[in-house]
């Protein structure tokens, strides 16, 4: 069997729950695991390949690693993951000295190249890379949908929904840890079911996951706009333990946009989609993403998306610019727009939304809620509400004067200070919250 081992994560969460479940299984064949890289006889780069960044950093971290075996300081290179997958041939030809590339979840390939077995049923259980409070659960990999910009499809394959007893399982492994937060992904988390099951049930597993014994938060994040099932916004506003929160990448509002990227959706069903949240939903806090500098996006256009983010207050935004990717439909239109142009318009729509989440931050002043805490960092704990996901969205501060309070638990807190993006706040009890 290898010596020590070292995981390294790039890339969005979906990666992480595959780290953790390889590296689960390296603990499990009692090979040794370890965190340092440079303290490792083995290390595994598990790669994302989805925008010229990402790949930009894959690529240099699977360099720096290369450097380190010339060097003598590690034996082995293993390079698995999107970007493996994406470009196996271009890799091995460009970067020999990578011992054996894998792509996308191929755990079994991997351990058994460490001189290990893998233990298949035992595959539902992970080595949390996230405090032990806060789990992600992946509920289907890969993507039917024909966006022009994305590549996930050549690198995940079409969706695959993952049995709902199995979820169960892992589930309740995790609560079995300690976490009380389940964060919901996927490529497409609206699609769930539809393969397996013959209908879109992600409402049904909500529900089912929401009576396992421990679990208190469940999110729901990166939820299709096209096809969102109304049962989910049924279970979302009557479940206590599902977060009034919702994930909806929306990507653009102009109809030539969405048309060209190829979206399912036009701007008119996408605002009527919004309206309904908030009508069921009246304190849903709604993350949302777009990309600017699309090649068809005009000047007009993005006005457009400018004032339909003012107009529609979303409590969260992220925004990104227009990657081209090879064999993507988009590919044909080129990268006409500058990337000076292309920062400009990010730049603009992210002042925009400051604004915004100023005014929403400042409508829970001298209000309470639930927080959930996170860590320490200098005179603070560090927690999130259920408007806030972890990595991506603010924050509520706590200052430690005065509050002895526990990581990984839920406490009432008054809030009674903010900036744009987190909020300030005091226990109201020093219980934690039930």
């Amino acid at each position: 069997m290898s010596g020590k081992v070292s995981v390294i994560t790039l890339g969005c969460s979906k990666n992480t729950v595959d780290s953790e479940r390889l590296m689960k299984q390296i603990q499990l064949n009692k090979i040794g695991l370890i965190d340092d890289p440079n303290e490792a006889e083995t290390v595994i780069i598990n790669t994302c390949g989805f925008i010229e960044a990402a790949k930009e950093e894959s690529i240099n971290t699977i360099l720096e690693a290369v450097a380190m075996k010339n060097s003598g300081k590690i034996k082995k290179v293993i390079v698995a993951g999107c970007l493996s997958e994406r470009y196996k041939n271009e890799l091995q030809k460009d970067i020999p000295e990578v011992d054996v590339f894998f792509g996308t979840e191929n755990y079994e390939g991997i351990i058994k190249e460490l001189g290990g077995n893998l233990k298949k049923e035992l595959l539902g259980e992970r080595l949390l890379t996230t405090p032990s409070h806060t789990a992600y659960l992946k509920i289907s990999e890969g993507c039917d949908h024909p966006c022009s910009f994305c590549a996930i499809p050549l690198m995940r394959g079409l969706h695959k929904s993952k049995p709902i007893d199995e979820l169960i399982k892992e589930a309740e492994f995790l609560a079995a840890n300690n976490t009380k937060e389940l964060i919901i992904i996927a490529q497409d988390t609206t699609d769930y079911g539809k393969d397996i099951y013959g209908k879109r049930n992600l409402a049904e597993l909500l529900n089912l996951l929401s009576k396992i014994k421990g679990i208190e938060w469940i999110r729901l994040m990166y939820a299709y706009p096209s096809t969102f099932p109304d049962d989910v916004i049924q279970e979302i506003k009557l479940n206590p333990k599902i977060c009034k929160y919702i994930d909806i990448p929306l990507q653009h509002i102009s109809d030539d946009v969405l048309k060209s990227m190829r979206r399912g959706v036009t701007a008119k069903r996408t605002k009527e989609l919004i309206k309904k949240f908030r009508a069921e939903i009246p304190d849903i806090t709604i993350r949302t993403t777009f990309i600017v500098g699309y090649p068809n996006e005009t000047e007009k256009d993005f006005d457009e998306l400018c004032e339909f983010v003012k107009e529609s207050e979303f409590d969260r935004v992220g925004t990104f610019t227009f990657s081209v990717e090879e064999n993507t439909s988009s590919f044909i239109l080129g990268d006409p727009v500058p990337e000076d142009e292309k920062e400009r318009r990010k730049n603009v729509l992210m002042e925009i939304q400051k604004d915004i989440s100023y005014q929403k931050n400042k409508s829970f002043l001298g209000k309470k809620l639930k927080v959930l805490i996170d860590s320490t960092d200098g005179d603070f704990y560090i927690g999130r509400s259920y408007r806030d996901a972890p990595e991506v969205d603010g924050e509520v501060l706590i200052n430690k004067k005065n509050n002895k309070i526990n990581i990984g638990e839920f406490y009432d807190v008054l809030i009674d200070d903010f900036d744009e993006y987190d909020l300030y706040g005091n226990l109201i009890s020093k219980e934690r919250s039930l």
